[in-house]
């Protein structure tokens, strides 16, 4: 049996030794691509050292020092592709979901929205490149729903 002070010894040294802060590599390719990395960067990469301080839970915030300011290159936005809906993309998904947990019906909503919406129609008619969907609500209230050759609300 061990004695009471080697005992905690022992303890002491099994416990995890707390990190105060750790040393990692900032890497930026020509291409503007910043990886974080320990093990260091590729050739053709810029390097930048940067201190990370993770504090432990319930100890005072450290404190951070800003690094330098350098004047980066204002690079535009350029928008390789759209999302194309099939509706000529007269609404955005923000208000399509929004009608729909509204119960309402607007110009751009697809065939399946609209039955997001409404549910199932009582009555669907045909006529040329016309669909008809009519719904008979609550209190003797109907409603006609127009979709066109694409499947798209038009009024």
């Amino acid at each position: 049996m061990l004695p009471r002070s080697h005992l905690s010894l022992l303890l002491a040294l099994c416990l995890p030794f707390p990190s105060g802060a750790a040393i990692v590599q900032r890497c930026e390719s020509d291409s503007g691509h910043i990886t974080f990395t320990t093990l260091g960067c590729a050739p053709d990469e810029r390097l930048q050292q940067q201190r990370a301080h993770n504090p432990a839970p319930g100890s005072r915030p450290a404190s951070v020092t800003k690094p330098k300011a350098t004047t980066a290159t204002v690079r535009e936005l350029t928008v390789v592709g759209e999302h194309d809906d099939g509706c000529a993309n007269l609404l955005s998904a923000q208000e399509k979901r929004r009608a729909i947990i509204n119960q309402q019906v607007r110009p751009g909503m697809s065939r399946l929205e609209v039955e997001s919406a409404l549910g199932r129609p009582d009555r669907i008619s045909t006529s040329n490149t016309a669909t008809r969907y009519h719904y008979h609500l609550k209190r003797g209230r109907s409603s006609l729903v127009v979709l066109d050759e694409k499947g798209c609300v038009k009024r």
